[in-house]
């Protein structure tokens, strides 16, 4: 929107840079817990797995039942292990993707599609937490590249599509899980589960992968600084909002 004397009105509000680099270093930190946490509930879930298949070829006795019950108890408590990673991960996760979205806009005010209410709801609202995550990530990740340019979507978009390839198999392990009634049920269920525990490592590792090259772009970017009055600005590159505050 045109301001009298030809200055552009910023759609999304004003934006001051903030230094990404503390809150993509928890983010990394804690998706290495997700990832520890998720080794700890796959080797519960192969104790899972061989039980049940015990039970399914029709195993029975006391060191079974201890087995099975220990098995249990594993995965329970690897259960709530990646419930309590999951909850602090996503906590500042979240944080860290509302800033580098604001640093973004001081970047570049007018290449962002959606509002910064999105950085949050957007993973939570159900079918468009399917795609608008991933658009905000690469509108903020375009207008954090260096100036002139054109880095690649590739990690975002691998990262993107194990995220969604986990988020399936979770939920269609936990449905095979809570509908099973027999042993033979329970060993399938517990194969899906580590399938998605898998998963879920890998989408982990790609995430703070994302996370460390994004944050690393915008610091290096705000280091340099805006581009001084009076130079050319590199075909494409849009001009730098007056930067307010970098700490």
């Amino acid at each position: 929107m045109p301001m009298p004397g030809g200055a552009m009105v910023p759609p999304h509000g004003d934006a001051w840079l903030r230094s990404p680099v503390g809150l993509g270093r928890a983010v990394a930190v804690l998706l290495g817990v997700v990832v520890a946490v998720d080794l700890f509930a796959i080797w519960a879930g192969l104790k899972m797995y061989d039980v049940t298949g015990i039970l399914a070829d029709g195993g029975i006795g006391d060191t079974v039942q201890r087995d099975a019950d220990h098995a249990d108890s594993l995965a329970a408590a690897a259960g709530v292990a990646q419930l309590v990673a999951l909850a602090a991960t996503t906590a500042v996760y979240l944080v860290w993707f509302h800033r580098v979205r604001i640093n973004a806009e001081v970047f570049d005010p007018f290449g962002h599609e959606m509002g910064r209410a999105w950085t949050g709801w957007g993973w939570f609202v159900p079918v468009v937490n399917l795609w608008f995550p991933r658009r905000i990530m690469l509108n903020t990740w375009d207008a954090s590249r260096p100036a002139g340019t054109r880095t690649s979507h590739g990690l975002v978009n691998v990262w993107w599509a194990m995220w969604i390839v986990a988020l399936v198999s979770d939920r269609t392990a936990s449905t095979a899980h809570r509908t099973a009634h027999t042993a033979l049920e329970l060993q399938q269920a517990a194969g899906q589960k580590l399938f998605s525990d898998v998963t879920d490592i890998a989408a982990a590792v790609l995430a703070a992968l994302v996370v460390l090259r994004l944050t690393r772009m915008q610091n290096e970017k705000a280091l340099r600084g805006p581009v001084p009055p009076g130079e050319p600005v590199p075909p494409g590159e849009p001009v730098p909002a007056v930067v307010r505050d970098h700490r």
